[in-house]
């Protein structure tokens, strides 16, 4: 919870002074009551209630004031709100160290998959578009809502030599830049990268996540392999172990999700979050009206108890 106004609690100091006042109040009160000499006349007019009955009204009355107080602040809490669209782009490494089979079954499959997952799983509203990279970068689909051609993009992928995830990135940038507004508001975007992250070609990682800080655009990164991983290549196994701190700084510099997966089961964990976040957006909503019918019930209990014990309101 937080106050939307909080510079009114200082309000509060008041509360805090009236309680000190009453305090200071009731203390004089006994040294002044033992002056009268006629202590049968004083207790034929002392109403005989329990003493702490007298402090009931009192505590109400100031617990009301506080209440009261804390509405006039106007208290808000988060909540989750479904977001009315959003943009996605899916950014798969298709490089050749990606058909290691580290990853059951290999870690292109295993990606691919997944990604099915992931189009079934993200709400239809958004649209959603594919990049596939290597030494270069091919826009497959642009941001769209026809999950189809994703689906179908997805499938017939051929893996090339190198990695140029900062290119992808770039990539995944503009084709957000391009997609068209909704009512004239550009819809959030987010772009999710697979790969096992090791950039040797193009621009960069460090350029990529300046431009997407830029673009306000969040990169979430699904780190693909183990260090075990190696591929066949003309006869002979080069070793291609996962950088996890590549995608990791990516994601962290950008403010998006770092994970690791290994298995299918975890990829497909791993996308069914992603989309889960991607589908609603933290808002505050005011709750001050919850604060002022406490206050209020509570000022009705202070009149009440004075009514009743003391014949007067407070």
């Amino acid at each position: 919870m937080k106050f939307l106004s909080g510079e009114r609690l200082w309000l509060l100091l008041l509360v805090v002074a009236l309680l000190v006042g009453y305090v200071v109040v009731q203390r004089q009160r006994r040294p002044y009551a033992v002056r009268f000499s006629n202590v049968d006349l004083l207790a034929s007019v002392v109403p005989r209630h329990p003493s702490w009955r007298r402090h009931l009204a009192a505590a109400a009355s100031l617990l009301a004031l506080t209440l009261l107080v804390l509405a006039f602040a106007r208290p808000a809490r988060t909540i989750q709100v479904p977001r009315e669209t959003a943009t996605v782009m899916l950014a798969v490494d298709v490089s050749r160290s990606m058909k290691a089979t580290d990853v059951d079954p290999t870690r292109l499959r295993a990606a691919q998959r997944s990604v099915e997952t992931f189009v079934k799983t993200l709400p239809r509203r958004f649209r959603l578009g594919l990049v596939l990279f290597a030494g270069s970068v091919e826009v497959a689909v642009p941001p769209t809502h026809q999950r189809a051609r994703v689906s179908a993009a997805v499938k017939n992928i051929e893996l090339q030599p190198s990695t140029a995830i900062g290119d992808a990135i770039f990539a995944s940038l503009d084709s957000i830049k391009a997609t068209p507004s909704d009512g004239g508001k550009t819809p959030p975007a987010r772009i999710v990268l697979l790969s096992d992250g090791s950039t040797n070609a193009g621009r960069p990682n460090e350029q990529a996540v300046a431009a997407a800080r830029r673009a306000d655009v969040q990169v979430s990164t699904i780190a693909f392999g183990t260090d075990s991983g190696s591929i066949l290549l003309d006869g002979v196994h080069e070793a291609v172990p996962v950088n996890r701190e590549a995608l990791r700084d990516i994601a962290r510099d950008t403010g998006g999700r770092y994970a690791e997966a290994v298995t299918e089961q975890g990829l497909r964990q791993t996308y069914e979050d992603i989309g889960s976040r991607l589908a609603s957006r933290p808002e505050f909503r005011s709750i001050t009206m919850w604060f002022v019918g406490a206050g209020i019930v509570f000022a009705f209990a202070a009149a009440a108890g004075s009514l009743v014990w003391t014949s007067r309101l407070p």
